[in-house]
């Protein structure tokens, strides 16, 4: 089964993709959140830089990147989060 999803940007991951948000078709669901992050570094290859320090939000919440599996819905939000940086 696949499902449609909103994409959301933050800080950093902004920069990296050049775009805020964005809608992705075709994803696996249900998938871990390891495989969904691997899924928009495909589509994004300089995100790869975030590895390790991003987090996702699923519908409003935080997901950590790893074996958490998600079952996502056609229209459902996935936020990328990347640490936020002072100043």
């Amino acid at each position: 089964m696949t499902s449609q999803v909103f994409v959301f940007y933050f800080a950093k991951s902004v920069e990296l993709t050049g775009v805020k948000q964005e809608e992705v078709t075709a994803v696996p669901t249900p998938i871990s959140s390891r495989d969904l992050w691997n899924l928009l570094v495909q589509r994004h290859p300089r995100l790869s830089i975030l590895q390790g320090q991003v987090v996702l939000a699923v519908r409003q919440q935080y997901v950590d990147i790893g074996d958490q599996v998600v079952t996502l819905g056609d229209g459902d939000e996935v936020a990328v989060v990347p640490p936020l940086s002072g100043g």
